[in-house]
């Protein structure tokens, strides 16, 4: 089952169906989305998940407006009387849990969510600019930021910040839903902190190999070169112990010395040791 599927199915299960002004207000969330439509007086909405349909039947039944439906191989359509239309949309938007059943019922209808383990992105669809700007404008009462985009057919809210999403989710009553998709977006931010320390420790690793590549190269040319005797005692026995362990980092190498040093002064010794390779080259 999908991430869209499991959260619609626990919004098909809420429990408040008793409350009258809540329902109607997420049927009018329902015949905002592209999915219905109206001819002849009569209202109509089809979908291909199961739990949309379940829903939005227990919601005509407690309304007690008949309705009827149909299968055609796997869309479901359900259509109702419309005579009522004009009090089912008067929705009072100043009440808080009114608002947030018209955009549970606007989901229900019209949206989708990304499986989260691939990337962060939830819309609904709805049929004109209108309807969109109308959902938009109760996520911007609750904080929870989204953007309008014009598609082929009809125009989406969307939402592509995963915690934005998680308040959208808490917003619609999905509150299992929340908890699961916060499991996965700390999952995620874990194996992406983890993923940036090693693509860092990498360059590091990287960057340390093509140094002491350099630095043996320089070592070696003076030799090749007989310039090696003209470095003084502590250049030699520095570019030796760099000859023996090539793949040491410069602490291991100041501890392999007879005096061990630190980290900075077997940096400036090698330093020296390349300058001095450096300025017999351009001579």
């Amino acid at each position: 089952m999908s991430f869209s599927a499991e959260i619609k199915k626990e919004l098909s299960e809420l429990n408040n169906l008793k409350n009258k002004e809540e329902i109607k207000a997420e049927l009018s969330g329902y015949m905002l989305g592209i999915n219905y439509s109206e001819v002849n007086g009569i209202s109509k909405i089809i979908t291909e998940n199961t739990f949309n349909i379940d829903r939005l039947i227990k919601i005509l039944e407690n309304l007690k407006i008949q309705c009827s439906d149909e299968t055609k191989g796997k869309t479901f359509i359900v259509k109702w009387s419309n005579k009522n239309r004009e009090s089912i949309m008067d929705v009072d938007v100043e009440n808080q849990e009114l608002q947030k059943a018209v955009v549970r019922g606007a989901f229900m209808a019209s949206g989708s969510l990304n499986n989260p383990n691939k990337k962060y992105h939830l819309e609904i669809i709805f049929p004109s600019k209108e309807n969109a700007k109308y959902i938009m404008y109760i996520l911007d009462n609750y904080f929870i930021s989204s953007k309008i985009l014009k598609r082929e057919k009809g125009y989406a809210v969307y939402i592509k910040d995963g915690e934005e999403i998680s308040k959208f989710l808490a917003l619609i009553g999905a509150n299992k839903a929340v908890m699961d998709y916060e499991e996965i977006r700390v999952i995620r931010q874990m194996r992406s902190s983890v993923n940036r320390i090693v693509n860092c420790e990498t360059a590091n690793i990287n960057k340390t190999i093509n140094v002491a590549i350099e630095q043996i190269a320089d070592i070696n040319y003076l030799k090749e070169n007989k310039k090696f005797e003209e470095l003084s005692k502590p250049l030699q026995e520095i570019a030796n112990v760099r000859l023996e362990n090539p793949e040491a980092s410069l602490v291991e190498l100041g501890k392999l010395l007879d005096k061990p040093i630190g980290k900075s002064g077997v940096n400036h010794r090698l330093k020296k040791i390349q300058e001095f390779a450096r300025e017999l080259k351009e001579n």
